[in-house]
């Protein structure tokens, strides 16, 4: 997605943000662009608390000086503002590609409303074009991601699962663990997915994010275009 484009998203997700609100703050670059946007709306008198998903976007918040908390503290959030990967005709999504899925998927979660802004590349028919990251303990971690491929191939997926790498070196999650992302082709029953591969010991989270959104703002050309489900 252009620039232009990601800020046209984030201009039009901004609108959702209101006083006294306690936001999540996804991770990646349309993410940025909001965050740049929520900063100048918080010089000019506005009210909020910030959680973070990932390191990044703490650096980012910090350097842009938006109040940070934990959901800890806050318990629930208002609003979470996230991109996305890949988003289907049922706005069920694939997330993952910046590596912060897990604490997304919490942060989402814990969240009365969730608002992806991504361009119009990433709307799909069916998930499954992007590879789907897969966060798993670093303990054993290869016998892991052989059982995740046995699972998927009892269900009638095959494929192949890749260890993520960071130039040469394993990709290491801010929460220490390691990241496999899988080629299956497409989903057919993504909520049937995510469910098998949370029941694998060692995985912690996949990047099928099911249910947790009923509003998507697609930036484009001409303006902002919001899907609802």
């Amino acid at each position: 997605m252009s620039k232009e484009m990601k800020i046209v998203a984030a201009k039009e997700a901004i609108n959702y943000v209101k006083d006294g609100m306690k936001l999540g703050l996804g991770t990646g670059s349309t993410v940025d662009e909001f965050l740049i946007l929520l900063s100048e709306k918080i010089k000019n008198g506005l009210n909020i608390y910030g959680v973070v998903t990932s390191e990044k976007t703490k650096n980012l918040s910090n350097k842009l000086s938006i109040p940070l908390t934990t959901l800890e503290n806050v318990k629930k959030l208002d609003l979470t503002i996230d991109g996305a990967d890949e988003i289907d005709t049922d706005l069920s999504l694939i997330k993952g590609g910046g590596g912060a899925l897990l604490r997304e998927k919490i942060i989402a979660f814990n969240s009365s409303e969730v608002i992806i802004i991504a361009d119009e590349s990433k709307l799909v028919d069916k998930l499954g074009d992007f590879k789907l990251p897969i966060e798993v303990s670093p303990y054993e971690h290869e016998v892991t991601s052989l059982k995740i491929m046995d699972k998927l191939n009892e269900v009638g997926y095959n494929g192949s699962v890749s260890l993520r790498k960071d130039n040469q070196n394993i990709f290491i999650t801010d929460g220490g663990n390691y990241i496999y992302d899988l080629s299956i082709g497409l989903i057919d029953k993504p909520d049937d997915i995510e469910q098998l591969l949370n029941l694998i010991p060692g995985v912690f989270e996949n990047g099928l994010f099911i249910n947790l959104t009923e509003k998507v703002i697609i930036g484009a050309e001409n303006g902002a275009r919001v899907i609802t489900k």
